[in-house]
């Protein structure tokens, strides 16, 4: 259902389509995103007190249920999350000028364009155009690039969120084969509980917004395809359309 008074776009897929993600990009997607969830499930499985536990005391104990022992559960957590950093670490080593070009993207901000962006779509996601007049605004959106401010704002979540937990991580992880000391663990277990829930929420949105939310699907298709529509292109990333076609 779309929001009161809000146009919704149809971009057909037959119209021409331009090029957006190479395979390399679209793998470390993937890859990344089935990472974080897997480690968010094992990381709640994880919390076996209910009183801080998000979801209760319920999930621990399927997942415990399915590793067969908490120990079982956290081996599998500890592996997975240092398989994720070290694929990452080496991603960006071998395609470092393509991870500079992309932390150089998401960082560079123009602050009046972009918080009038997340303002305005906002309005337009949740309220409608309607919603936007009666606030004294326009509807026209200002132009993004490559990315856009919600996006922007999700990478630069998941780059440090996910620095804070390889490196918290580690730490724990070397307090029980190396450390004597438990007090660099429990410092370290708090902050990654707490990056690990604001990445799960930023998560949560940026499901919503490149799955579930219509007006975005062609940008999810493109994480498949590795293809948008042209429309599409110059309705959403206008910047980058422009940037695309003097190219060409």
């Amino acid at each position: 259902m779309k929001p009161p008074g809000m146009t919704r776009r149809r971009f057909n897929m037959s119209d021409k389509m331009i090029h957006r993600h190479d395979k390399g990009s679209i793998f470390i997607h993937w890859f990344n995103a089935f990472c974080w969830i897997f480690l968010t499930l094992t990381g709640l499985g994880l919390i076996s007190n209910e009183r801080i536990n998000p979801v209760g005391g319920w999930w621990p104990n399927l997942m415990r249920t399915i590793f067969g022992s908490g120990e079982t559960l956290l081996t599998f957590h500890i592996y997975v999350g240092l398989t994720w950093a070290a694929v990452i670490l080496i991603y960006i080593l071998v395609r470092f000028r393509d991870s500079l070009g992309f932390l150089k993207e998401v960082f560079t901000l123009s602050p009046a364009r972009d918080t009038v962006w997340m303002i305005k779509r906002n309005v337009q996601l949740t309220l409608g155009n309607k919603a936007l007049k009666k606030m004294g605004m326009t509807t026209d959106i200002p132009p993004q690039g490559f990315y856009n401010a919600g996006q922007k704002v999700f990478a630069q979540l998941t780059v440090f969120a996910g620095l804070i937990l390889v490196v918290t991580g580690i730490i724990m992880y070397l307090s029980t084969i190396i450390l004597n000391n438990p007090t660099p663990a429990a410092w370290s277990r708090t902050i990654h509980y707490l990056m690990a829930g604001i990445g799960f929420a930023g998560m949560l949105v940026h499901i919503y917004m490149a799955a579930i939310s219509r007006d975005e699907r062609p940008a999810f298709k493109s994480m498949f395809s590795g293809m948008v529509p042209e429309d599409y292109a110059k309705h959403h990333h206008e910047l980058w359309y422009k940037e695309v076609k003097d190219k060409s």
